[in-house]
């Protein structure tokens, strides 16, 4: 099997099993690092010991053929002694690592930076993105004062900074210009010389409206580059400081130089026309959080936050109609099963649940369908009987009324109360069917959306990846029609999955497609996603694939450490401190990973002969027989629950 080589952060080598091989001292390491960089040329002996030793031992020459020899034990250990080397080989007068192209994380890096550069903005960004993600510190980190090193370092160093770069014109150009600024603005505080950057950043501040902060950033580099190099900035920079100052229409992204126009004049007729204290403002302003929560990071945290500020001022009008047409047009589609503020949520709720308690008999049926369904929504992941009432009752209304938008939203309610046993991917599948037909005949965009990505996950769940695939595709086409970036986290990680599930990936490279698909997270405005998620994806392949778990103390498992731990003191060989920690443990929650999160249990259970827990589990994942453990998620999988399943059956059938 292919052995693989990491160069970006401290050298190591993997093996077919994905394993870390044992590389010895830093001696043996330079030796692999050397060749590395020689990129499969001949690096003589001499010039080896040259590297390796300011002051060479009489037997250096000898002490490099030790090297090698350890080195080839390590990188082919089921070699016979006699049989030629296939990878680290002798010729002529010294060695050479004959890895292949893609076997070297630095050379797939150059590959992929090389690529992007013909595809499209979307492509790029994901694929550098993916790139970037396989850094793991500086290059070469262990041997940075090396001077047969520092060449080929500048020269990474240099690229990732490019590639850093380009994935920022491609964010700019994909409209996510507040993203690009934060990359930018770390990588100027860190390389204050590249005035590519310093332009891209003033670029990307000036159209998230920060006009001040992008001239303040290109005083500073004018600053920086006449202090510290004596030297002027470019025409590029002088064109764009002039530019920013008139407000040259080219800047905008097209076409949203007229679309950005067009709404700082009628915002600007509205604050005008509209009195300070009007309903209407109330009312509007929800239209506008619903669009800004869309857009994640940021805006859905700040989305959220004045949602229930705007709840509150409601309530404080005394209008029981308006506080309920307020709280209920905030329909944002909902395919996570956790919520990101419980505390919001649950403010939220009972705000609906006022709000219906104060609704006049008759009528205002819209109203009401839709409060049920905010209800549902946001009591998801909880055992509350409330929840799946609520949406029953949004569902009946919404049916009645024949309102399209109402019952879309009521369909997302059901589909959040749709967890209360294992094995409902097929009845998931349902509703997201009718949704997207129901969203695409009445032009419901972003539950049409929605409704591909229930599929999407309920599909992953049947292992049926043709059809998930096709219902990532049209997702990813609505979102970059209509500006939805949360859409592409979510195709990620199922791309992340589908790998894992289906595809001849290694470990090592399923877990790098995993932590690239996290790194789009962080910033998202979804820690009831992002907490614990990387950690448990990387759990989840290494039991489906029985390799032992690989974590430590540090490791932030978030809501998923009481299912994750025994399984990590196992790996360390605490069997008796596993056995304790697995009474602990409860039963998962209901919800898209309730299947994951017991079959990590069973395996668990297994390992110390826990037979109640092993019963409880076979009891609970029997309905899922048919389903990839996890993949209902459309984040990650164990593999069959089948298998789970049959494990847990021979378990049981062993003696006592």
């Amino acid at each position: 099997m292919q052995v693989l080589f990491g160069v970006l952060g401290p050298v190591v080598a993997w093996d077919g099993a994905e394993d870390e091989v044992a590389l010895k001292g830093p001696r043996h390491r330079a030796v692999l690092a050397r060749l590395i960089i020689a990129r499969r040329r001949v690096v003589p002996v001499s010039r080896l010991v040259e590297d390796l030793w300011t002051d060479p031992p009489s037997d250096a020459v000898g002490a490099v053929r030790t090297f090698v020899a350890a080195l080839r034990r390590a990188l082919e250990p089921e070699r016979s002694p006699r049989a030629p080397a296939r990878l680290l080989v002798t010729e002529g007068p010294g060695y050479a690592l004959r890895a292949e192209q893609c076997a070297v994380d630095a050379w797939r890096f150059e590959q992929a930076v090389a690529a992007a550069a013909k595809l499209s903005p979307t492509e790029s960004s994901a694929r550098l993105a993916q790139a970037l993600g396989w850094w793991r510190g500086p290059a070469y980190a262990e041997f940075a004062d090396q001077p047969w090193v520092r060449a080929e370092r500048s020269r990474l160093v240099d690229l990732r900074l490019h590639a850093v770069e380009r994935r920022a014109e491609a964010l700019l150009a994909l409209g996510l210009a507040a993203r690009a600024a934060a990359d930018l603005d770390a990588l100027v505080a860190q390389h204050p010389w590249r005035e590519d950057a310093w332009r891209l950043l003033a670029l990307a501040l000036y159209r998230t409206g920060r006009q001040g902060d992008a001239l303040a950033v290109l005083r500073r580099a004018r600053a920086l580059l006449a202090e510290q190099l004596g030297v002027d900035p470019s025409p590029g920079l002088r064109t764009l400081e002039a530019d920013i100052l008139r407000h040259a229409a080219h800047l905008d992204p097209q076409p949203g130089g007229a679309a950005g126009r067009v709404w700082a004049q009628t915002a600007a007729a509205y604050d005008r026309a509209v009195p300070a204290g009007a309903q209407a403002r109330l009312e509007s302003t929800v239209g506008l959080l619903r669009n800004l929560a869309v857009t994640g990071g940021p805006g859905l945290l700040e989305a959220r936050r004045h949602r229930v500020a705007a709840i509150a001022a409601a309530e404080e009008l005394g209008d029981a109609e308006l506080t309920a047409r307020l709280i209920g047009a905030y329909d944002v589609p909902a395919i996570w099963t956790r919520v990101d503020d419980p505390e919001q949520a649950a403010q939220v709720v009972a705000a609906a649940e006022r709000a219906l308690s104060t609704l006049p008999p008759g009528g205002h049926e819209t109203a009401r369908a839709r409060l049920l369904a905010t209800i549902a929504v946001e009591s998801r992941g909880t055992r509350a009987a409330r929840g799946p009432q609520a949406a029953r009752q949004a569902e009946e209304i919404a049916r009645r009324l024949d309102d399209p938008s109402t019952l879309a939203f009521a369909l997302n309610a059901v589909f959040m109360q749709t967890f209360h046993q294992a094995g409902l991917a097929p009845r998931r599948n349902e509703i997201g069917a009718e949704l997207v037909t129901l969203s695409a005949r009445h032009g419901l965009v972003t539950f049409e959306v929605l409704g591909h990505l229930m599929r999407l996950q309920a599909r992953s769940a049947l292992a049926d990846f043709t059809a998930a695939d096709h219902h990532a595709r049209a997702a990813d086409r609505l979102a970059g029609r209509h500006e939805l970036p949360l859409v592409g986290l979510f195709t990620q990680w199922y791309a992340a999955l589908r790998n894992a599930a289906t595809g001849p990936a290694t470990a090592v490279e399923v877990e790098a497609a995993y932590r690239n698909a996290a790194a789009r997270l962080e910033g998202s405005g979804m820690p009831g996603l992002e907490h614990g998620l990387l950690p448990l994806a990387l759990l989840s392949m290494r039991v489906e694939r029985a390799l032992p778990a690989q974590a430590d103390e540090r490791t932030d498992w978030g809501p998923y450490e009481p299912w994750a731990r025994p399984l990590v003191l196992l790996a360390q060989d605490r069997h008796r401190d596993a056995a304790a920690e697995l009474r602990k443990v409860p039963d998962p929650p209901r919800d898209l990973l309730f299947e994951a999160l017991w079959c990590l249990t069973a395996q668990a259970a297994i390992a110390v002969g826990d037979r109640e827990t092993m019963e409880r589990a076979s009891i609970d994942l029997a309905p899922a027989a048919a389903e990839l453990a996890g993949a209902g998620s459309g984040l990650l999988t164990l593999g069959p629950v089948s298998k789970h399943l049959s494990d847990l059956a021979a378990a049981l059938r062993r003696p006592r």
